[in-house]
Formats: structure tokens, C-alpha cells, sequence
């Protein structure tokens, strides 16, 4: 098993894409992976680490509730419309990548994901 730490990654990145969970699709969208915690009581950014942003999630993981409550939250955070956030992959796990349909930087929609995470 690789150890997981800074500079460790040796996968070519694209280039002008941030390294890390947030990350710019050759599509000109913005993908952030998120590890979601559904059933939480409250939906909150957890944590933001290298891999994914946890996102606890305050509605159950059925019927695609937590999606939606998922893509409605992150709009919240990122202070877009709900419309411009698509669960892009992941229906069924907790590890999901969200499509951000605006023009923001990874390295804007992650500054604002880590200041809600230290809220």
C-alpha cells in the first residue's frame, strides 16, 4: 500500500488542475469527490483532506435523499444555484463526485469548502 502524504501522487495531473478533491474536468466543470456521511443531524463539511471533502449529510441515504440534500448544501457553501450542482457519480456510495456547473476555480470552490469546514 503507497503511503498517502504530500507529493506522494505521482498520477499526471491535468495541467491547471488543483491538486487534491477538487479538480478541473477537461469538460470546463469543476469535479470535487466527496466522501458523504449521511444521517447526520445536521449537513456540515467535515473535514477536507487529500482525497475527498467529507460532507455529513442531514437526511437519510434512501430514495436518493441524500443526494439531493448533498447537492443542495454544497450549492449553500459554494453560493450557487441548486441547477449548477449534479451528482456526477456515485448514486449508491459514499464516495461520490460532484460536478460544479459554474466558473469558479477548483482553488476558489476550495477555500470555500475548507472556511466552512473550520465554521
Amino acid at each position: 500500500m503507497p503511503r498517502k502524504g504530500k507529493g506522494s501522487g505521482k498520477e499526471p495531473a491535468e495541467p491547471g488542475a488543483a491538486a487534491g478533491p477538487v479538480a478541473l474536468a477537461a469538460d470546463g466543470c469543476v469535479r470535487v469527490a466527496v466522501r458523504a456521511k449521511p444521517g447526520a443531524r445536521c449537513s456540515a463539511v467535515t473535514d477536507v483532506t487529500a482525497e475527498a471533502v467529507g460532507v455529513a449529510i442531514a437526511a437519510p441515504p434512501s430514495e436518493g435523499e441524500a443526494n439531493a440534500e448533498l447537492c443542495r448544501y454544497l450549492s449553500k457553501v459554494l453560493e450557487v444555484k441548486k441547477s449548477e450542482v449534479t451528482l456526477d457519480k456515485g448514486g449508491k456510495s459514499r464516495d461520490k463526485v460532484v460536478k460544479i456547473l459554474v466558473s469558479m476555480t477548483p482553488d476558489e470552490i476550495l477555500e470555500k469548502l475548507k472556511k466552512e469546514a473550520s465554521s
